[in-house]
């Protein structure tokens, strides 16, 4: 029988594949009443800490390892952080990129993706409309496409992140994960199956697995908010949804407010600098939208820090 492109045995194939080329992110563990939350244990994944500033490396490399890319090159559509790691896997693997973004991207990741080596294109103001811009290039060059959430290769890197954080803390009782089109959480739900319930956290402006649950399928969404260059597809991915269904155990909404005092907090608690989308977890609770078990050990995944900003105040 075929093996499943996500099932545990090809994870772990695509942990060995990329463990060559990206970090083994470390963890923390925290009192949680230095966030706010009291008789909790926190222990964050510091996966901002990954070349190129996310967890998006993972996925990249996986993609460009397992593929045969044409002499023209990859191209990606991006808020930001794919981008960049897509940026970064094709310059380490030498290979021509051409990057999408939209005009909400941040200044810190179009500096990246200009940095690597990569072309940038700036196409509309999010997301979407950079996806469209790249398909339409795709059609023309005949590039390798290396999408953001919706493609197995992805989901396999992303899904190495859980492999590590199980390692690392094998006795979570609960990990809050931020979701914008959905490869992170589907690839971390499809390892985790059910061992430790997976809680997505959703901006209140761009509630797109939210939406998808509510509908039973993928759905448009609004796609505006703090983290738009990282949390706001149009809608998730379809590859990931069936995985969110089966294995994610409820979502939760955050306002901008809320992810704003998460970044306040890692800087002023830890000296971390986390870009919207890289707190949106950690908003969860410090918010008290979702609220852990007393005496219990949360993992946070700290997914991004691709931001200029230096301080919070």
């Amino acid at each position: 029988m075929k093996a499943s492109p996500l099932d545990p045995d090809s994870i772990r194939a695509a942990g060995r594949r990329i463990a060559p080329h990206i970090r083994r992110t470390p963890v923390i563990e925290v009192d949680g009443a230095d966030f706010g939350v009291a008789s909790v244990r926190l222990v964050f994944k510091l996966e901002f800490l990954q070349h190129a500033g996310s967890f998006k490396t993972r996925g990249a490399f996986n993609s460009l390892l397992t593929r045969d890319i044409p002499p023209v090159g990859v191209v990606a559509a991006s808020g930001g952080n794919h981008g960049a790691a897509v940026a970064y896997a094709a310059m380490r693997t030498r290979h021509p990129a051409t990057i999408f973004v939209p005009s909400v991207a941040s200044l810190a990741k179009i500096e990246q993706i200009r940095g690597y080596g990569a072309r940038l294109e700036i196409a509309g103001e999010r997301y979407n409309d950079a996806l469209l811009a790249s398909e339409k290039w795709l059609a023309q060059s005949g590039a390798a496409p290396i999408h953001a959430y919706d493609q197995y290769e992805t989901l396999q890197g992303q899904a190495t992140v859980g492999v590590e954080l199980e390692e690392q803390a094998p006795k979570l009782d609960a990990l809050l994960v931020a979701v914008g089109g959905g490869g992170l959480i589907g690839g971390i739900a499809a390892w985790y199956a059910g061992r430790v319930p997976v809680i997505g956290v959703e901006p209140e402006a761009a509630p797109t697995l939210t939406r998808a649950l509510e509908a039973g399928e993928p759905v448009d969404a609004p796609a505006g908010g703090i983290a738009a260059d990282s949390l706001a597809p149009k809608r998730v991915g379809a590859l990931m949804f069936p995985l969110a269904q089966k294995h994610v155990a409820r979502t939760v909404l955050v306002t901008d407010d809320a992810i704003r005092e998460a970044q306040r907090a890692l800087w002023k608690t830890l000296r971390i600098v986390a870009e919207p989308g890289g707190a949106a977890a950690l908003a969860a609770l410090i918010s008290g939208a979702w609220q852990p078990e007393r005496g219990s050990t949360v993992g946070v995944l700290l997914c991004g820090a691709n931001t200029t900003a230096v301080e919070f105040k």
